[in-house]
């Protein structure tokens, strides 16, 4: 390796990835942050860090200019970009070249071939690799775009032509729906990409997702390391992956990967990419788009093949050829990668302190964290946490692993995904191995779960706590049975709890109408050690002034203390009228209804821009529109009521 420093142009998980691995190698890591990533995690373990700007990525992690000028500053001899942010901007990468550094990724040129749709598309057709049947031609004009709609028919995919990642996307499966489509599409492409020109394509109904990661050198040489089965997702973002596909049979395995290498080999592609595909029911495959940059998934293809794909892609840079041959590179086992977020049971960012966070530990488990218990978790990019990782000898396996992990797996703070990923792997669908692209809806996995009632060991290992909190000194209740917050200890759904403390530590605690005896060893950092009726016991509390949050084995319980009656509690318990609530704090990009109008059921009444993704604002039931406080291009925080609809 000739690199003697790399400046990562990232944050988060992939910041830290890439330092381990410059570690490893003996090679300086400089990483940038914004204001709101000041004491984050990437920028503690890099050997030097550099301020670029306040926390929107526009002024920072998105700021061409500014990252020229810390890699001329800190004289950093290679730009590792990560995934995200820039990471596919060819423009970018000439900076790079011009500020006199190496480029981590592949060469402008075919970033530019391979990043835009209907190019990539012309590329496929000329490597003899299938694409799906659509209409790609320069008239992108809303007329002509709906007379080839219906010449493809119905339904059809509204693309991004500059972008992917869900961005600019929309399922058409009516023509009366079909223009406000192309609108929204090109909105949020333009928002994202800067270019809001779109495609169509026949919708390929209830496909797999199956991507090949392909490696090239600077001498033309290209190879592949097999595939990974992306078919799990939420609003068309990936959620679980894994490598090999349980879907591929030999015969197909060597047919996808064969046609990945030759789309890379036309493109002239070198460093790390993946090209993407969709399975058909029938084994019928068609290029999707390739990536140009390292993939979030990257990780369950190191485990089956025993490579370090950001060494490779470091080394390619230095101008290494490749260090194996096809034939050198084998499939061993089976891995599977979890994404852990912050995020609600909604999908919705949730930010905030991460007061604890516990990753499992043991054989065959892996975790990619860009956080540590104490950070805090900032709002304003991407929800991911960390990653986790498992491999085993074969998928059954993995899967048992995979559930196993995700039970040990402890956050408290932020709200995060791990109910959903515990779902997930106690799917039979997913242990199976049946899984596509409607993988989550089908099995009805986003949809509300209903509460579960607070288990009764929660509700004292909750109250120990509390009470343990209190010195013996200061408990005003210490002589004999007491009860904290004047009628409880603990209230949740009309449980009252009550406490006699024994001893400094040691409380004789009644729940249910059953006495424990609980012995508190250790309580700090949110998480509690005790001995439970003299069995061991450890488990997440974190508490709060309304409600205290316990993580006990693979679930989280919120224990919601009594409020004191609101002062006036008078007028109707219930109102005709419904109000949305912006999830998130956006941007009104389209109102489509008026006050005073009749709406049905399900009818689009505006559409909220957030985080980059529309988020469409429907009716809940037929009525007249009472209220819209916002117009479009209005600014919403969070919370805000976006339209009211009196029902009729």
């Amino acid at each position: 390796m000739t690199f003697g420093s790399v400046l990562i142009a990232n944050r988060g998980e992939i910041a830290v990835r890439v330092i381990r691995t410059c570690r490893e190698l003996g090679v300086k890591s400089i990483a940038v942050y914004s204001e709101a990533d000041e004491r984050a995690m990437h920028r503690r373990l890099a050997d030097e860090a550099y301020l670029l700007g306040p926390a929107p990525a526009s002024e920072s992690y998105l700021n061409i200019g500014r990252l020229v000028e810390v890699i001329e500053r800190s004289a950093a001899e290679a730009v590792h970009p990560g995934y995200g942010f820039l990471s596919e901007s060819a423009e970018f990468a000439r900076a790079v070249q011009l500020a006199g550094a190496v480029w981590v990724g592949p060469p402008p040129e075919a970033m530019e071939m391979v990043g835009h749709k209907v190019r990539a598309k012309e590329l496929a057709d000329r490597a003899g690799v299938p694409t799906i049947p659509g209409y790609d031609g320069e008239d992108d004009g809303e007329d002509r775009l709906e007379r080839e709609a219906d010449r493809i028919g119905y339904p059809v995919l509204v693309k991004a032509s500059a972008g992917g990642g869900g961005r600019g996307m929309r399922a058409v499966t009516r023509q009366s729906d079909f223009v406000e489509a192309v609108r929204g599409a090109r909105r949020e492409a333009e928002a994202a990409f800067g270019d809001g020109s779109v495609f169509l394509e026949r919708l390929v109904e209830d496909p797999r997702h199956v991507e090949v990661q392909v490696l090239g050198d600077q001498r033309g040489n290209v190879l592949h390391l097999f595939e990974r089965e992306c078919s799990i997702q939420r609003r068309h973002q990936k959620v679980v992956e894994e490598a090999p596909s349980p879907a591929l049979d030999p015969d197909l395995r060597e047919s996808i990967c064969n046609a990945a290498v030759r789309f890379a080999s036309e493109a002239g592609y070198s460093n790390a990419g993946t090209v993407e595909f969709l399975i058909e029911k029938g084994d019928e495959f068609y290029f999707l788009e390739m990536n140009a940059r390292l993939q979030v998934e990257h990780p369950v293809t190191e485990l089956v093949t025993g490579l370090d794909l950001v060494y490779l892609q470091l080394a390619v840079a230095a101008g290494e050829p490749l260090p194996l041959t096809q034939d050198r590179v084998t499939l061993r086992g089976s891995s599977i990668e979890a994404r852990i977020y912050a995020e609600d049971e909604q999908g919705m960012p949730s930010g905030g302190l991460l007061e604890a966070f516990s990753p499992p530990e043991g054989a065959g488990i892996r975790n990619d964290a860009g956080f540590e218990a104490g950070d805090e978790i900032p709002l304003d990019y991407d929800a991911m946490l960390a990653k986790l990782i498992v491999s085993a000898q074969d998928r059954q396996a993995a899967v048992r692993r995979l559930s196993r992990a995700l039970a040990d797996y402890e956050i408290l703070g932020p709200s995060s995904n791990l109910p959903l990923l515990r779902r997930i792997a106690a799917n039979s669908a997913f242990q199976a191995g049946e899984t596509t692209t409607r993988f989550l809806q089908d099995n009805s996995l986003t949809e509300p779960q209903p509460a579960r009632p607070a288990p009764r060991e929660a509700m004292i290992l909750a109250s120990a706590a509390e009470l343990h909190r209190i010195p013996a000194s200061s408990d005003p209740f210490a002589a004999g049975p007491w009860r904290l917050l004047g009628a409880t200890i603990l209230d949740y759904d009309g449980h009252s709890v009550e406490a006699e403390r024994a001893r400094p530590g040691r409380f004789r605690i009644t729940a249910e109408g059953e006495e424990s005896v609980v012995e508190v060893l250790h309580y700090g950092n949110a998480r509690i050690r005790a001995l439970f009726d003299d069995e061991p016991v450890e488990a997440g509390v974190l508490l709060d002034a309304e409600e205290v949050l316990v993580s006990l084995r693979d679930e989280t319980h919120t224990l919601r203390k009594p409020t004191p009656p609101a002062v006036d509690e008078t007028g109707p318990s219930a109102d005709a009228a419904a109000s949305l609530i912006a999830p998130m704090p956006g941007t009104v990009v389209k109102v489509l209804v008026e006050e005073g109008q009749e709406v049905e059921e399900g009818q689009l009444l505006l559409v909220l821009e957030a985080m980059k993704m529309e988020q469409p604002i429907s009716a809940p039931h037929t009525g007249v529109v009472h209220s819209l406080p916002f117009g479009e291009g209005s600014l919403v925080p969070g919370g805000a009521v976006l339209v009211e609809v009196n029902e009729t």
